[in-house]
């Protein structure tokens, strides 16, 4: 992909209407000839434009003003290039467990929790959370723990039954490339410098999920999707019910890993919740009815049943939901 196109398209389809400083800061960089060529000598993966600024946040430097981000990025472009050849994009969004809460909450309980691509794990935490459901012109649907540090807000739109409870969580592990550690300091900056600059409240949550999680770490393991999900869900307590489920993460993986993970994931017992770009997974996406805004598309076990917003700020069940294996 054209390096300064990547960054014009990030700066007017991603980050308007979001963020100005990223969108100034991505048509900056498209226009920099020398920043160009310096991301160019990265490989692909490593140039996308949530990556280098958060790695410049991360070293602590300006991003306010495109001019000094420019500046700064160049001269210390050897700290900075080493930042984004070892860390990743992992945006670790609590939030998303509100669009995954109505399916957990109805399986068998108790629950076994496996999240493949866990970043720091803070989404193996649904019990710990307080949910807040809006529907338009009906109260607020109130559910989770009354002291919990965490609210999240979800607006709900059309049908489906919200959860009268959180699920009962026994086993919590995690698979991930590079699992992060918010105990520590590093890994945790890393995940703070991911979040863009004006969103305020996400910072927040993230800090206080990040308090949640420390006080009882997960199992985070390193290792792939593929050959290493069926040892870990082994591991699993044999008397609980085994939920492998992912959000965000098959997008960053080649279309014929995806379909070898299908099968793998598909081949464990228990149950699977994937939240993806409905492109991702386009065989089950085909299942269902089209949506007016960009969303994910949450499935049970390969059976379409929402809509989400991929922040988890949204739910929109399906007229029909299926059950899937329930």
């Amino acid at each position: 992909m054209d390096t300064a196109r990547w960054y014009r398209e990030f700066g007017k389809c991603e980050a308007r209407g979001e963020s100005p400083t990223y969108e100034r800061l991505a048509h900056a960089v498209a226009g920099d000839r020398r920043l160009i060529a310096l991301l160019d000598g990265l490989p692909e993966p490593k140039r996308q434009p949530n990556l280098l600024f958060g790695a410049v946040r991360h070293l602590g430097g300006p991003v306010d003003d495109p001019a000094a981000f420019r500046r700064w990025t160049a001269e210390h472009w050897a700290e900075v290039a080493a930042t984004v050849r070892a860390r990743r994009t992992q945006t670790n969004e609590a939030a998303r467990c509100a669009v995954l809460l109505p399916l957990l909450a109805r399986l068998p309980q108790p629950l076994a929790l496996l999240e493949v691509g866990a970043s720091a794990g803070l989404c193996l935490y649904p019990d710990a959370y307080r949910y807040r459901y809006r529907r338009c012109g009906a109260p607020d649907y109130v559910v989770g723990p009354a002291g919990s540090p965490v609210e999240l807000a979800c607006a709900v739109r059309g049908g489906g039954a919200l959860p009268g409870r959180v699920p009962q969580v026994v086993w919590r592990a995690g698979l991930d490339l590079n699992p992060l550690d918010v105990t520590d300091a590093d890994d945790l900056g890393w995940l703070t410098a991911l979040v863009w600059p004006e969103q305020h409240e996400r910072r927040a949550r993230l800090a206080a999920a990040a308090r949640i999680v420390r006080a009882d770490p997960p199992l985070l393991r390193r290792g792939d999707l593929l050959t290493d999900l069926p040892a870990l869900a082994a591991a699993a307590p044999p008397d609980a019910t085994l939920v492998v489920f992912h959000s965000a993460v098959l997008a960053y993986v080649p279309a014929d890993a995806r379909a070898r993970f299908v099968r793998t994931v598909t081949g464990l017992p228990g149950h699977w919740i994937a939240n993806e770009a409905p492109g991702v997974l386009p065989g089950i996406a085909a299942a269902a009815p089209p949506d007016d805004t960009t969303r994910f598309l949450l499935c049970l076990d390969g059976v379409p049943v929402a809509w989400a917003g991929p922040h988890g700020q949204a739910l929109h069940p399906l007229p029909k939901p299926a059950a899937g294996r329930l």
